[in-house]
């Protein structure tokens, strides 16, 4: 049986007005004085929530990084998997943002699993891609986007897997091992090729964690 595992935000703050050291340290721009930092969980879920917050307010990503080894060996209990920064010109602008990552985090940025969570991947189709994924995966704003993420070896295979069930391209590889030892691509292509690459991609992980050593 299929159920999702739900990610948890962490931490959560803004800051109305960044010091002009942090500013630049951070690659501010001149228009952008305001931030708003979010910790969670799930790294892969957040990276897509951070790209939805472009959508939905005048913010861009100007940090995200995963923490290494992954949620269960974080350095503190608010830090999780990733950190993610938004930055805007006004902090009206960044709670916007922000309050849309939360939303999509809660709502839509699912991981999956087959057996009781000792087997989790991510197979997400972004209808239309925000201004922060769009350029990792080197595509335009708007483009369709099948994110895909699992353990290593199933994550290699379920790729194959993905490329060969649908018309996409690989603009994105994240060869194993990655920060939270996992790995995973993004393909592009229609929505409903997105949509069957990532029902391949599923497909794959699961036989994978039925039957691990039947090749």
């Amino acid at each position: 049986m299929i159920e999702p595992i739900k990610p948890k935000v962490l931490a959560v703050r803004l800051i109305p007005n960044v010091a002009p050291n942090l500013v630049e340290q951070l690659g501010l721009k001149d228009y952008q004085r305001s931030v708003g930092m979010i910790t969670a969980n799930i790294d892969d879920s957040t990276y897509t929530a951070l790209d939805e917050a472009t959508k939905k307010a005048e913010v861009e990503v100007v940090y995200a990084k995963s923490f290494y080894a992954g949620a269960a060996h974080a350095s503190g209990p608010r830090s999780g998997e990733i950190i993610g920064i938004l930055a805007a010109p006004n902090p009206a602008e960044v709670r916007a943002g922000v309050d849309a990552c939360i939303d999509y985090l809660e709502n839509e940025a699912f991981f999956y699993t087959c057996d009781g969570g000792k087997t989790a991947w991510y197979p997400h189709t972004i209808s239309r891609t925000g201004s922060y994924l769009s350029k990792i995966a080197k595509i335009e704003e708007g483009e369709p986007l099948a994110y895909l993420i699992a353990p290593p070896l199933e994550a290699v295979y379920g790729i194959d897997a993905a490329l060969k069930a649908a018309e996409v391209e690989m603009k994105a590889f994240y060869g194993p091992p990655t920060e939270t030892n996992f790995g995973g691509a993004l393909l592009t292509g229609s929505q409903s090729a997105c949509r069957s690459a990532c029902e391949a991609f599923q497909q794959a992980v699961i036989a994978v964690a039925e039957n691990a050593l039947k090749f």
